[in-house]
């Protein structure tokens, strides 16, 4: 075999491993992640295990369109118009960082699914890396639509809880297709940090980040 028929097999080898689970996870709901997986068995220590993760699936057609206008408004506002990768928000985050020393996120909403699903906890360039990688797979495979509600169902909103289904169900008592705006609103202000940030005993902080979540909820478009 010459070097570039090696080669060539080496980049199909690559293609394949990351486009098949893509395509399997866009018609197959995920079993687990490996965040979930961090929090049952977690490697830092002094990280307080989770005994059980409460994790359910809950179809598309069963959740309520506040929660999908909530993590919009909260997580990524130009999410029905970008290919993945929000790059005036990336050039606001470089810039607030330059003036402040500070950095904020600038991840979109599928960026964070292929973080969440595919990935693991912790910052790396090479995780980063991958990160773009399954994002631009994500973006070519699936719809905006299934990129939504794999989002909802796998992030974390609280300890041990993850997915708009157990935690509609844990902090609320109902489904997340009857979780009003305020209620959906809450959920979403927890993110991405939701065992710092409590939606069972909200901070002043927490409530008034609600509030303007809410109040953005009306001018973003969810993808149908």
């Amino acid at each position: 075999m010459t070097v570039r028929g090696f080669a060539w097999r080496v980049v199909a080898a690559i293609v394949v491993a990351s486009a098949l689970p893509v395509a399997v996870l866009r018609v197959v709901p995920p079993f687990t992640t490996a965040f979930m997986l961090a929090h049952k068995w977690p490697l830092a220590r002094g990280d307080e295990a989770c005994a059980d993760i409460r994790y359910a699936w809950v179809p598309r057609r069963e959740i309520g369109k506040n929660v999908f206008r909530a993590v919009i408004a909260a997580e990524d506002q130009r999410f029905a118009g970008h290919a993945g990768f929000d790059f005036d928000a990336i050039e606001d985050a470089l810039e607030e960082r330059g003036a402040s020393g500070h950095s904020r996120g600038a991840s979109t909403i599928s960026q964070q699914v292929a973080k969440n699903v595919f990935l693991w906890p912790g910052r790396s360039l090479v995780r980063k890396g991958l990160e773009a990688w399954l994002t631009i797979w994500i973006e070519v495979l699936w719809p905006k639509q299934r990129i939504l509600e794999v989002y909802v169902n796998v992030a974390q909103f609280g300890r041990c809880t993850f997915g708009v289904g157990a935690a509609s169900r844990a902090f609320f008592r109902k489904s997340p297709s009857a979780l009003t705006l305020s209620e959906a609103a809450l959920l979403a202000a927890v993110l991405p940090n939701p065992v710092e940030r409590r939606v069972e005993m909200p901070s002043g902080r927490v409530r008034a980040r609600a509030a303007w979540i809410a109040s953005q909820a009306a001018r973003v478009e969810v993808p149908e």
